[in-house]
């Protein structure tokens, strides 16, 4: 991946968002739209544009594909992660959604109990 494709996925606030969450925790389609409180299209949309692109993967447990930040693609770029780490402890958007993340873990919802 060059770094114009590395930008172009850094363009939308949703990408960098779901960067932020999946940074602390492995989580699934569902989980991301309710952190995020974002559809499960748009939620599934950007997932698989940062999987693509190299920045994400994922791992299938059961029926549930659960999403990660790429250790080797990061470990590669670490100073652009130092970069965003420092804006997602500084900026309210980034800050509220840590919150939210710890809030829905402190619950233990699982994805069946979301679908229903």
């Amino acid at each position: 991946m060059n770094l114009t494709d590395i930008f172009k996925m850094l363009t939308d606030d949703t990408r960098i968002r779901l960067l932020n969450i999946l940074s602390e925790n492995q989580l699934c389609v569902c989980e991301v739209q309710a952190v995020l409180d974002i559809s499960q299209t748009n939620a599934s949309k950007h997932l698989n544009k940062l999987k693509a692109a190299g920045l994400i993967t994922d791992e299938k447990k059961s029926q549930w594909s659960y999403y990660y930040l790429n250790d080797s693609f990061w470990e590669k770029n670490q100073y652009l992660y130092q970069y965003l780490k420092e804006q997602w402890h500084t900026e309210d958007r980034y800050i509220n959604d840590q919150k939210n993340l710890k809030e829905y873990i402190s619950k233990n919802i699982d994805c069946m109990f979301i679908l229903k």
